[in-house]
């Protein structure tokens, strides 16, 4: 019989994490955390470095954890990414549980995006000092929590990715997608239009089945692109050069325009590389889309039998498995049955049952010894806070701050708050 822990009145868990983001998997599951958690009785709140302005209200500033702050606190910290709320994070004396939602390698961001390559880098040179820091590392998927044992995490556990599909049981806005809903083939793909999704593989694979089978066909991407305008530039060449016609680049949508792209989609295509858990598949299992995905990373453990997965990035292969869903009815309904049990298998997992018994097990463990942070570590978090009120607020300003010596013969500027504190880092 499981124990539900029960909260002492001085003990609170709080949540940490870089940013709150709408409509994102990582912010949907701390709504999800802090919702148990205040239902069981523990005082939670959310602390972040950003938030998106629809969800400001309610997170509050990470700097205001230091106030908030005890050793007898458990603080639950997304990581997903290097920031100034880890290291600050870090330094606390609260108990610590990592969910960590998995780094994508920076060699995929390489001249896209330069402060993504650094934040990649930093974030997993992080992520290992953390394996005497926390009381409990958990992943989102099997597939991170393995990743957290290979980094040398040891104790770690999984704590289940259980979407909620609200956002999508809305009124549909057809304003955008009723342009598509006339009877052609739409192929849809749902995600953040960045290097690792490998957008460019899905565009392959839809023109070869246009060429092949269905010359009619469209390709629907849908998602956010913001700081990968390089990346989506070199999309739109792609398209030129190979003349692919009936490619649709959406953007970022609302969450009723988005169940509306799913309502008028025929098929989910992915071919993404790297996945910690890729939430998107889930939702048009719900949704009642057949998939079809390329086999990498967490991919076939988040689909869990269901949908059709390949492994060969042959455009050619791929535009088969396509067109054999889409003229095969029986075989199709034999997809979408698979993927109607994986998803029941999923929402069966008790995820608040799980999280409880995470905090009760960190709750009757005798706290791990803390690493030692630097001796000038808030003296440099004091400074770093300092330095980016000046950079954001004053930029002339900060361009005009003297260099510092960096070596013999070579001098920089300050670098902005999140390098300055990552070189002074406590490990």
């Amino acid at each position: 019989m499981t124990r539900t822990p029960v909260p002492p009145r001085d003990i609170s868990v709080h949540q940490v994490l870089a940013t709150l983001g709408y409509g994102d998997a990582i912010g949907h599951e701390a709504l999800g955390i802090q919702h148990v958690l205040q239902h069981a009785g523990f005082n939670s709140r959310i602390y972040v470095q950003t938030a998106d302005p629809r969800l400001e209200v309610l997170t509050e500033d990470y700097r205001d954890l230091l106030d908030d702050s005890r050793p007898e606190n458990i603080l639950i910290h997304h990581f997903s990414i290097g920031s100034r709320a880890s290291r600050v994070a870090f330094a606390l004396p609260d108990r610590m549980i990592l969910v960590y939602h998995n780094i994508t390698p920076a060699s995929y961001f390489i001249g896209v995006n330069p402060l993504l390559v650094q934040q990649c880098y930093v974030g997993r040179r992080e992520l290992g000092a953390y394996t005497t820091r926390c009381d409990l590392a958990l992943g989102d998927s099997e597939f991170n929590r393995q990743e957290l044992e290979q980094i040398g995490f040891p104790r770690t556990g999984v704590l289940p990715v259980v979407p909620s599909f609200e956002h999508l049981d809305v009124e549909p806005n057809l304003m955008l997608a009723n342009e598509f809903n006339d009877g052609r083939t739409n192929i849809l793909f749902v995600g953040r239009m960045i290097p690792n999704k490998r957008i460019d593989d899905v565009i392959r694979s839809f023109h070869a089945y246009q060429l092949r089978y269905d010359a009619e066909a469209r390709l629907l991407l849908v998602g956010a692109h913001g700081g990968f305008e390089d990346y989506v530039a070199s999309l739109y060449d792609l398209i030129a050069t190979q003349r692919v016609p009936n490619v649709h680049l959406i953007g970022h949508v609302t969450n009723e325009e988005l169940t509306a792209f799913y309502d008028v989609a025929d098929l989910f295509l992915s071919a993404s590389e790297h996945e910690g858990f890729c939430v998107p598949l889930i939702e048009a299992f719900y949704k009642r889309i057949p998939v079809i995905a390329f086999a990498a990373t967490a991919v076939p453990d988040t689909m869990d039998g269901g949908g059709i997965l390949y492994d060969r990035k042959d455009p050619r292969h791929v535009a088969s498995l396509i067109d054999t869903v889409l003229t095969d009815p029986t075989l199709c309904e034999v997809v979408l049955e698979a993927q109607d049990d994986a998803l029941d298998r999923l929402e069966r997992k008790d995820f608040s049952s799980t999280l409880l018994r995470f905090v009760d097990t960190v709750q009757q463990r005798r706290p791990v010894l803390h690493p030692q942070v630097a001796p000038d570590f808030w003296q440099q978090f004091e400074l770093s806070e300092r330095l980016e009120d000046i950079r954001e607020h004053r930029p002339a300003a900060y361009q005009a701050l003297p260099r510092t010596v960096a070596g013999a013969g070579t001098s920089q500027r300050h670098d902005p708050p999140s390098t300055t504190f990552g070189a002074r880092a406590p490990w």
